[in-house]
This record gives structure tokens, sequence and C-alpha cells, in this order.
């Protein structure tokens, strides 16, 4: 019996002892650093990045540049080429009989330009 009121005399104390209110247990939520092994490779790996970036954009660069420079050199070629067609007209022009058939042609088709030396440019193109 003696083993019985012991039980019964732990169970009372439990009973007896003022109710604690129940707390749920609280986590605490550690947010753990990165091993440094992964900061590490993270690090180059943007530093890699970074690289491809940089290269990228001075490529585009002088893309860029390469095609502006393209531009210009093809716009002075047609320059030099009207500027040719505009000496082979004005000779054109100055050779011409105004009054042979192909002179009183050309008066007739000048009248739709605003000179005589942009109606014969647009000749010589046509007839090359």
């Amino acid at each position: 019996m003696d083993s019985i009121d012991k039980l019964l005399a732990e169970l009372k104390a439990e009973y007896d002892e003022p109710a604690k209110p129940q707390q749920p247990p609280q986590t605490k939520t550690f947010i753990q650093p990165p091993p440094k092994s992964t900061s590490l490779i993270d690090s180059l790996l943007a530093e890699v990045k970074a690289d491809f970036v940089e290269k990228d954009a001075a490529q585009e660069l002088r893309r860029q540049q390469e095609l502006e420079q393209e531009r210009i050199k093809q716009e002075k070629l047609k320059a030099q080429q009207l500027q040719a067609l505009k000496n082979q007209a004005e000779d054109w022009l100055k050779k011409l009989d105004p009054f042979s058939a192909e002179g009183l042609w050309f008066e007739r088709f000048a009248e739709g330009y605003s000179s005589k030396l942009e109606a014969a440019i647009e000749y010589l193109q046509t007839n090359e």
C-alpha cells in the first residue's frame, strides 16, 4: 500500500500546484548564413556574370561603332557618286544641242524637274 500512497501523493502534488497557463512552445527561426563555400561560389559566379555582361556591352558598343562607321562610309560613297554624276550631267548639258531632236526632247523632259541639271542627272542615271 505504501507505493499506492506515494503515487496518490505525487498526483495530489501535481494537481495542487497553481495551474500554469500552457504556452505553445516557441520556435525560434534561425536564418543560417550560407556556408562559406556557397558564398564563395556565389561571389565567383557573380564575378563571372559581371565579366560577361561587361564583355557583351563592350562588344555591342564596338558593333554599334562599326555600323556607324559603315553608314558614314556609305554616305560618303553616295555623295561622291552623286558628285560624279552631277559633273557628268553638267558636261552632257554643255554638249547637248538644244535644237537637235535629243535637245528638243530633253527640254520637254526637263519641264517636270526643278532644274535642267536635276533632269539631266535623272536621265543619265536611268540610261546607264
